[in-house]
């Protein structure tokens, strides 16, 4: 029903499958109200758009018609529809004339494609009692719509909204029981007014929290966002569908959306951007216009820009560059910059979504990058790496670092136990903005080379890099910090200056790629893949190593792009022969066994478990239930969604080990 195409961080291109039709994903579903439809969306671009079930119900004449001749004619939709239960009416009203089984009923029988259950919206910042009893309420209720559905046969997609209102721990159970029920989709409700007040702070710890109990597999819709503003932050932390009435409530009130804010028409000179709308009519001409003519107009602006940013946001997951973006949009307002910092704070969380390798380089643009994926993995990865007895740290240069570092080095100065220097025991590193140390070895791998700073730092990057360096000199017993190092950022870790002609780097193409593989796949991967007669191969044209084989046997290709290691059929055996299980290993059922010696590519239903550290993009061992060897390839998701998904591909298999 649901299949992830394309991820970065928690967001997903993703293709949600219904009886009408396939939706791609992260999506927005204008409202349609059954009475008030103005104008055409599917024109603008919608693939599948809302309206309210309980409304229709309410309505004879609208009853009638959506019995007789079913929803899509009613509200004249030939696409995916999903529809509200009337829980909306209920947080406004108090109550609805409408039972949870009827409101299931009625909207299997006006042949809507995904249904929602009738669960009680609660307030945010409500006393807690107030939020238990209703979430004791929607839960029964989610639970009494499931098995509704099952005894009916119901081919209708079902909705199950997790509620909890402000309290995160609510939330968080509200996700957990409701996982176990077996829904179609789970939506996460009751947030709007918090996204009305600038509450986006809020917003994320009740997203993320609501995002650490829902299933990978399943579509997640975050309830009446359509602000163009927020989607970006919000694919970031997994949500895929968006609905909405703001394009046409904002036009009504002469309002224009973007992804900076809102406009009131009364106070443009210039109209804000290059769609039909803004290119065609000034402000004074939408002024002068009767205001049927205007809303109509405004509201298909609004659909114009909001769909864009979808479409913006869809290339930056394909691209890798989804973070970049959501920074970019969270300095249009205070209150969305406080979010994604905000959003910092659930950096453990994200890096298990975030592939290892991207299309695109890594940018810094400003002290919320210090909290991405791609650093506090680098920094985790240093820390496990072998280390030597000293530490040389180097300023930056030119990128690779490697290429341009040679000759004499300069002054250092000492921290540590003063010793007799010793470079086959000595480890090489530059300081790097915002990747701490970068050791020459693997200065290449994506994104240690793959990545551009401001040359004037900022006072949080700097503090930032300080506090990992007086971390991570304990590990050794002497280290030399080069005097430019010293100046740049006030270190006060040393105890004299020297200066040596001795201290100088040099380059070692075994030691290179024994690095690489240990960084890559783990702690003595090196060792075990390239022993023997090792022949390295390198590019006439670039110098890069392509190639590197025993003798004439080959064990791995170097990519071009990132500089990790693309194993052979040897490299494999080598790699599986000296990596414990389940390190780097994707176990497969019998079922699957002789589809992967075949060399075919795996797909998730038949995945039975899988080593936890695995990303996307990363090369891993196909292996049996015995640990036998059976092909090899490259993962297409993070372990987490691997083992909850049962459709579509996990592994991009290079070739199995079928003799």
């Amino acid at each position: 029903m649901f299949e992830i195409k394309a991820k970065d961080n928690m967001g997903r291109v993703g293709v949600l499958k219904t009886k009408h039709g396939n939706v791609k994903t992260p999506a927005l579903m204008p409202v349609i109200h059954p009475r008030k439809q103005a104008i055409d969306v599917a024109k603008y671009g919608a693939d599948i758009v809302i309206t309210n079930a309980y409304l229709i119900y309410k309505d004879d004449d609208l009853k009638k018609e959506a019995v007789e001749k079913g929803l899509h004619e009613l509200i004249h939709f030939d696409g995916p529809i999903m529809t509200d239960s009337g829980s909306f009416q209920l947080s406004v009203y108090g109550d609805v004339e409408i039972t949870n089984k009827e409101v299931i009923e009625f909207q299997e029988l006006i042949n809507t494609d995904i249904g929602t259950s009738l669960d009680i919206p609660t307030a945010p910042f409500v006393e807690r009692e107030k939020a238990e009893s209703d979430l004791e309420i929607t839960l029964e209720r989610a639970r009494e719509a499931v098995e509704y559905k099952k005894d009916q046969n119901m081919e209708m997609l079902l909705n199950s909204v997790v509620q909890g209102s402000t309290f995160l721990d609510l939330r968080r159970e509200c996700a957990r029981e409701l996982s176990k029920l077996d829904a179609d989709l789970y939506p996460i409700g009751a947030v709007v007014p918090l996204m009305e007040s600038y509450h986006y702070k809020d917003l994320v710890d009740v997203v993320m929290n609501s995002m650490k109990e829902l299933p990978d597999s399943t579509a997640r819709h975050l309830m009446g966002a359509g602000h163009p503003m927020i989607f970006a932050l919000c694919v970031a932390m997994g949500c895929d569908l968006f609905d909405s009435a703001a394009y046409i409530l904002y036009a009504e009130d002469d309002r224009l959306l973007s992804t900076r804010g809102t406009y009131k028409l009364e106070n443009l000179q210039e109209m804000p951007c290059s769609c039909e709308v803004c290119c065609k009519y000034t402000p004074d001409e939408l002024r002068a216009m009767p205001k049927e003519q205007r809303r109509d107009l405004i509201a298909q602006h609004n659909l114009h820009v909001s769909f864009a940013e979808l479409r913006l946001i869809r290339q930056a997951i394909y691209e890798g560059s989804l973070m970049e973006l959501v920074e970019e949009r969270c300095r249009a307002h205070p209150a969305l910059l406080e979010a994604v910092r905000q959003l910092g704070n659930y950096s453990q969380v994200l890096e298990k979504y975030d592939p290892r390798s991207k299309k695109s380089a890594f940018f810094y643009t400003g002290p919320e990058s210090l909290c991405r994926s791609e650093v506090l993995r680098h920094m985790q990865k240093l820390r496990e790496m072998p280390k030597k007895r000293d530490l040389i740290i180097l300023p930056p240069t030119r990128k690779p670092y490697s290429k341009f570092i040679s000759g004499k080095l300069g002054e250092f100065y000492i921290y540590g136990a003063e010793q007799e220097i010793d470079l086959d025991n000595t480890d090489f590193m530059v300081l790097d903005i915002p990747f701490g140390l970068i050791p020459l070895e693997i200065d290449e791998v994506y994104p240690l080379s793959q990545n551009d700073a401001p040359k004037t730092r900022d006072v949080d990057s700097i503090e930032f890099v300080e506090d990992f360096i007086s971390e991570f000199v304990e590990y050794y017993e002497q280290v030399l910090i080069h005097s430019r190092v010293i100046k740049d950022l006030q270190i006060g870790l040393y105890n004299k200056c020297i200066s040596s002609d001795e201290i100088r780097y040099q380059k070692d193409d075994i030691k290179k790629v024994k690095a690489i593989a240990d960084y890559q796949f783990g702690v003595g991967a090196g060792e075990a893949l390239f022993k023997g007669n090792i022949n390295i191969e390198k590019s006439k044209k670039t110098g890069k190593i392509r190639h590197i084989y025993d003798g004439k046997v080959l064990l791995v290709n170097m990519r071009a792009s990132d500089s990790f290691l693309v194993l052979s059929k040897e490299g494999a055996k080598r790699l599986h022969n000296a990596m414990p299980y389940p390190q780097n290993r994707v176990v497969v059922n019998k079922d699957s066994e002789p589809f992967a010696l075949d060399g075919k590519s795996v797909f998730c239903k038949f995945v039975v478990d899988c080593d936890d550290d695995i990303r996307s993009n990363d090369e891993v061992l196909i292996v049996n239930e015995e640990d036998k060897l059976l092909a090899y390839g490259k993962a297409l998701l993070g372990a987490c969604e691997i083992k909850e998904f049962q459709t579509g591909q996990a592994i991009k298999t290079r070739k199995g080990m079928k003799k």
